[in-house]
């Protein structure tokens, strides 16, 4: 999954339900399911998510859409694959915006 998201350093929830294609209640339940994901809270209560958090919003978002994980096997998985730096997610999430980046080259030719 490829987010066209411009670079700052925190995102609404809104912002990434909608570059995402998903409900923010998804996003709020994601949150309280899994430990990685702690976006920092403003004095209303608004959630500001950093970068390492849309990375594992990401990757919460591949297990259990794209690959059909249930909540507890991607918890799992999260727990098991924590300090995978060389991950294949990370090569597919780059691959991925390779491909975006292509596609816009050739729609603007």
């Amino acid at each position: 999954m490829h987010l066209d998201l411009p670079e700052k350093r925190y995102y609404g929830i809104g912002e990434l339900a909608k570059a995402m294609n998903v409900n923010t209640s998804l996003i709020r339940f994601w949150e309280k399911e899994f430990d990685v994901l702690r976006p920092k809270k403003n004095a209303k209560g608004n959630r500001k998510f950093s970068q390492d958090d849309v990375k594992n919003l990401k990757l919460i978002y591949h297990l259990v859409k794209e690959r059909g994980f249930t909540l507890d096997g991607a918890k799992t998985h999260l727990k098991a694959h924590k300090n995978d730096t060389g991950s294949h997610f990370d090569i597919i999430q780059k691959l991925e915006s390779v491909k975006a980046e292509l596609l816009k080259i050739k729609d603007a030719l």
